[in-house]
């Protein structure tokens, strides 16, 4: 049998990521991209949270940590985050001068945006796109 929902979502509220080292991730993710922390707390089992906004975002991202299930291993290639950027150029001169190291790129697509990836500690992925104006899609 089935059954059709009519329940529809509203909105993306946040992206949960468990990392192995909090300080160093909120230290990349402030540090290096510019995100902002909003809240940081313990939940009632003991993981510790953080939440980051994203500069012209409603979606956060919640990073969390919780010691004992061991490190993070993040397959090669299962998951990134992507994030716009005004000028790849001055992007790219920023992380070099920070000693960021590009993993990728820079490449340009088909539609005209550019991109590279970074690595965040643990070894997520970060896109950081250079769209032409009107463009809405990598």
């Amino acid at each position: 049998m089935l059954i059709i929902s009519t329940m529809k979502v509203t909105k993306l509220l946040h992206t949960r990521m468990r990392v192995s080292d909090m300080e160093q991730t909120i230290q990349f993710y402030t540090d290096v991209l510019g995100l902002e922390v909003l809240e940081r707390k313990v939940s009632p089992r003991g993981s510790h949270l953080a939440f980051l906004k994203v500069p012209n975002s409603e979606e956060l991202i919640e990073l969390t940590s919780f010691p004992p299930s061991g490190p993070v291993t993040v397959q090669e290639d299962l998951v990134h985050l992507a994030f716009q950027v005004e000028s790849l150029d001055d992007t790219i001169a920023s992380l070099n001068a920070q000693g960021v190291k590009i993993t990728d790129g820079p490449t340009q697509s088909s539609s005209g945006s550019r991109f590279i990836f970074i690595d965040a500690p643990d070894g997520y992925e970060i896109e950081l796109i250079e769209r032409p104006p009107g463009r809405a899609i990598v």
